[in-house]
């Protein structure tokens, strides 16, 4: 008589181990869909990185690319665009830190340190205005570089009057930062892979 109670307690702890085995399955299988909808899609998988060539670009060009679905401003910058730039003292801007990925630590902002692997031609940045997220319009403002009766090289945020000078450094108005430069690298001379 023992053993048959004992047999039964078995099956018992057999069938509560299954049962609650199929239960912890379902349940995965049912969570799984509502998990998978948190990763990101496709088009922001593919726009992780991008690769840009810079060849086309004329000096006193800025082109706008999409990455990360913001816009990325490269400008190739003419001698007097980096001349003016590294005409500033770190001591007048509004934000003295570089917001530069690609260097390490807390540097200032130079314009040596605003650009990657002694490329200074060319600058690369992020185009949202740190105030509010504007997109900052090009060749504007009191910081470019004046010629005649134009400015080149300088940024201006309409909304709220934010300015951004040839190395996109905060100059005037509410935007409490530079604008940031992303991690990027050079492939070739000419070429560049961001992100």
């Amino acid at each position: 008589m023992s053993t048959a109670v004992h047999a039964d307690v078995n099956r018992r702890d057999f069938l509560m181990i299954a049962t609650g085995a199929v239960a912890g399955v379902g349940a995965a299988l049912v969570a799984w869909p509502f998990i998978s909808q948190m990763n990101p899609d496709a088009s922001v998988l593919a726009l992780a990185s991008i690769e840009v060539d810079l060849a086309p670009i004329a000096e006193g060009q800025a082109v706008t690319v999409k990455w990360r679905g913001n816009p990325l401003i490269i400008r190739h910058r003419s001698k007097a665009d980096i001349d003016t730039a590294k005409a500033v003292k770190v001591s007048d801007l509004i934000d003295s830190a570089s917001r530069n990925a690609n260097v390490k630590g807390n540097a200032d902002a130079t314009d040596d340190n605003r650009v990657v692997g002694g490329k200074e031609q060319y600058l690369v940045m992020l185009g949202v205005c740190t105030h509010l997220g504007c997109v900052p319009q090009g060749d504007q403002g009191d910081f470019g570089v004046v010629t005649g009766n134009s400015t080149t090289g300088g940024w201006l945020c309409p909304c709220h009057g934010s300015q951004y000078d040839t190395a996109g450094r905060v100059r005037k108005g509410p935007a409490p930062e530079n604008l940031p430069v992303p991690p990027y690298v050079y492939l070739t001379d000419t070429k560049i892979r961001v992100g």
